[in-house]
């Protein structure tokens, strides 16, 4: 299967909103991203992966709502933004944040293949933060919104979800997650759908090139039910949400909802966005460097 690799794209914010990666309302991080502004004394510098429409300001102020409301110690984050696993890895082994924001199912995997990490265990993310993960459409796509929903309730419906992630995240090898191969159907519409490949094992490519691990897995899937060709965009974090509002893409394989009382549920959902429901729920888990 061919994969189309976009070019990053400069982030000028083409649309406006109120959490997932994409066109960020501030700074996006990026390998030419100059070093974070010093944070005032108490702060913890934390690496976050860029998200659709949040900025930066507003997760730190979402962060300090959050802790406030559940009782624990407030803890005060300067975050900036990755456009990828990679830089943001990088960021914390040169110094420039100290922790990194993951979700655990990512953080196990990092921690599996790297030994210099381990989890900070800290109150905020011993339970308190989850996300779901949806698809991301434009809001004009109803009915391919409607074809995702319907494959992810049949899945749903008989096990077949559950089975995925079972196989491709709770038990997946952290050491070489699966390569999947997406169905390609003769004469059906190909939809575009844009995957970062940065993210394991929620959404991987491999270092070759292929396709592995639950996105492939979950994609192949709904390709079969809905009876639509899935071809994969890799793209960086930062640049899907311009990527689908100028129909370069389709479809975003992953943004989140919050999973929280008193979390707006359009936290990171930019103007002209559609979500599907979702289909898979994990938790916010930070890692550090080892003393």
């Amino acid at each position: 299967m061919k994969l189309k690799k976009i070019a990053k794209v400069f982030l000028s914010c083409l649309m406006a909103g109120a959490l997932f990666t994409g066109c960020g309302g501030g700074d996006t991080g990026s390998s030419d991203k100059p070093a974070a502004p010093p944070a005032s004394s108490g702060d913890i510098k934390l690496g976050m992966i860029s998200h659709l429409n949040a900025t930066e300001k507003r997760m730190e102020d979402i962060l300090k709502m959050v802790q406030e409301d559940s009782g624990v110690k407030v803890t005060n984050y300067a975050l900036t933004y990755y456009d990828s696993l990679k830089l943001m890895q990088m960021g914390i082994e040169s110094g420039s944040v100290d922790q990194i924001s993951l979700y655990t199912s990512v953080a196990n995997y990092v921690v599996a293949n790297n030994d210099k990490f381990e989890t900070v265990g800290d109150e905020l993310t011993l339970r308190i933060l989850s996300d779901n993960f949806c698809f991301a459409v434009r809001k004009d796509e109803a009915d391919l919104k409607a074809a995702l929903d319907k494959a992810l309730e049949e899945m749903k419906a008989d096990g077949s979800l559950d089975k995925l992630v079972e196989d491709y995240i709770t038990n997946v090898d952290k050491q070489n997650p699966p390569k999947v191969e997406i169905p390609m159907l003769e004469g059906a519409d190909t939809i575009k759908v844009g995957v970062t490949g940065d993210l394991p094992p929620l959404d991987y490519i491999s270092a070759d090139g292929t396709p592995a691990g639950f996105n492939t897995a979950l994609l192949a899937e709904v390709a079969k039910r809905s009876g639509k060709n899935m071809e994969l965009v890799n793209i960086e974090s930062g640049a899907r949400a311009a990527a689908l509002s100028s129909k370069q893409i389709d479809v975003i394989f992953w943004v989140v909802v919050p999973n929280m009382d008193k979390m707006p549920t359009d936290l990171d959902k930019p103007e002209g966005v559609e979500f599907s429901a979702p289909y898979f729920k994990d938790n916010v888990e930070h890692l550090k460097i080892k003393k």
